[in-house]
């Protein structure tokens, strides 16, 4: 299926997690090229100072939340052209010490929060024929890591359903795509030595990349975009074979090399966020 570009400058752009990290640099890009940016999150202050950008409350845990959000935008500017899904939590660690409540959070907002946008703005799109949802993923969602299992599952289930609502509404001119960053330099992967498994970006990286799905509005975008090769080289690669490559390159550091002191703000705030629920 081949989608007609959308041009940044004429967008109702709508970002979820936009105070923060990826969220706030993809907001920076399209303002920068036009758009009108709408940024949703659960920290309204933070959301209220994106430079470019019209802050508004949101959690996406909560369906009668995001449809306020859709709603607010959709008064104030008559539309909503491109959602990005981009909320989203990391905790890591051990899988049997994780808190039941954390990892229902970590779904909750990685995968109900994708379903809840969804749902919330794809009828707008559909009777205008026109629209386009990025669900940030992660290349956690196609390379299991130790010490991020429910992180994974979440992300797997990002790519999954973002492959399957985008092959169900392909023929009304509506896209969803997925952009799937190694790992990023954010307040999400504070306390753990960055590289191993996955390649190392900035949110700058990403928040282009994003951008960049509104040409071809792709099926998916690696960042970098070499690691589009990994399902081939998973495929190829006897298991035997690609864990010993794994253990070479440290790919449990989430597991083994976490820095509590450096990560605890980030913890907290997560954990403030898990008492919502």
């Amino acid at each position: 299926m081949r989608f007609a570009e959308i041009r940044p400058r004429d967008a109702v752009v709508a970002i979820t997690g936009g105070a923060r990290g990826i969220g706030r640099a993809t907001a920076a890009k399209f303002a920068a090229r036009g758009a009108t940016v709408c940024v949703g999150d659960l920290d309204t202050a933070l959301a209220a100072e994106v430079p470019g950008a019209h802050g508004f409350p949101l959690d996406v845990t909560v369906r009668e939340s995001f449809d306020t959000f859709t709603a607010a935008v959709t008064e104030r500017f008559g539309r909503v052209d491109v959602l990005v899904n981009n909320a989203g939590v990391m905790p890591l660690g051990d899988f049997l010490e994780e808190p039941d409540e954390v990892g229902r959070t970590t779904l909750d907002v990685n995968v109900q929060g994708l379903v809840h946008g969804l749902r919330s703005v794809l009828p707008g799109m559909i009777a205008r024929g026109r629209g386009h949802v990025v669900n940030v993923a992660s290349m956690a969602g196609k390379i299991p890591l130790p010490g991020m299992a429910v992180y994974n599952a979440s992300k797997f289930a990002a790519v999954g359903l973002t492959a399957a609502v985008r092959r169900e509404y392909a023929a009304t001119g509506v896209s969803v795509s997925a952009v799937l960053p190694g790992a990023v330099r954010t307040e999400l992967a504070s306390g753990v030595r960055l590289g191993g498994a996955l390649p190392t970006v900035d949110p700058e990286d990403v928040a282009r990349a994003i951008v960049g799905t509104l040409r071809a509005r792709r099926a998916e975008t690696a960042v970098p975009r070499w690691l589009a090769g990994w399902d081939l080289l998973a495929a190829l690669t006897p298991e035997p074979v690609m864990s010993w490559a794994r253990r070479v390159i440290g790919d449990d550091r989430a597991l083994t090399e976490l820095d509590p002191a450096a990560r605890a703000a980030y913890v907290r705030r997560v954990s403030a966020q898990v008492g919502r629920e």
